[in-house]
């Protein structure tokens, strides 16, 4: 039986180590599930999500030349979620979704003290002769480095 890339078959975990599972395929055939094909969440231990001996459904990502094949246990997951909720949600009209609440905020005027805006333009100006002053003292001690190399 020639495995195809994605379809979904049943095997056996034949063993565990730190990087993934391998599971016997029907055929006499084997392979590999990364640990980063295990589950949808951060897997730190394979041995939390499956167990030595255990029949797992996998899919088939891909089968090398060198007869290498990969699985994962998540992309079956995957597959089983129903995916009439697309189809659905074109189908079914939509009714208008509520008007936002309009916040109305008060005109600052000059007497107010300073905008939000002058007082980012001062941090910004600011920054950037802060930024120039730093990008200049590099320049001057990379200058001085290479001259006392060439010597």
């Amino acid at each position: 039986m020639g495995l195809e890339v994605g379809s979904i078959v049943e095997g056996r975990v034949t063993g565990i180590t730190k990087f993934g599972a391998f599971v016997a395929l029907p055929g006499g055939k084997s392979g590999l599930v990364h640990i980063s094909e295990v589950a949808n969440s951060f897997v730190s231990d394979v041995h939390d999500h499956v167990q030595m001996g255990q029949t797992v459904r996998v899919r088939v990502l891909s089968v090398s030349d060198e007869g290498k094949i990969n699985l994962s246990l998540k992309r079956v997951e995957e597959a089983a979620e129903p995916q009439p909720r697309q189809e659905a949600r074109r189908s079914a009209p939509r009714s208008p979704a509520p008007a936002a609440p309009r916040v109305v905020t008060p005109e600052r005027t000059a007497a107010d003290g300073p905008s939000a805006n002058q007082d980012f333009e001062d941090r910004l100006k600011k920054f950037m002769q802060d930024s120039d002053s730093r990008i200049a003292d590099n320049r001057l001690y990379a200058d001085h480095r290479s001259r006392s190399r060439r010597r």
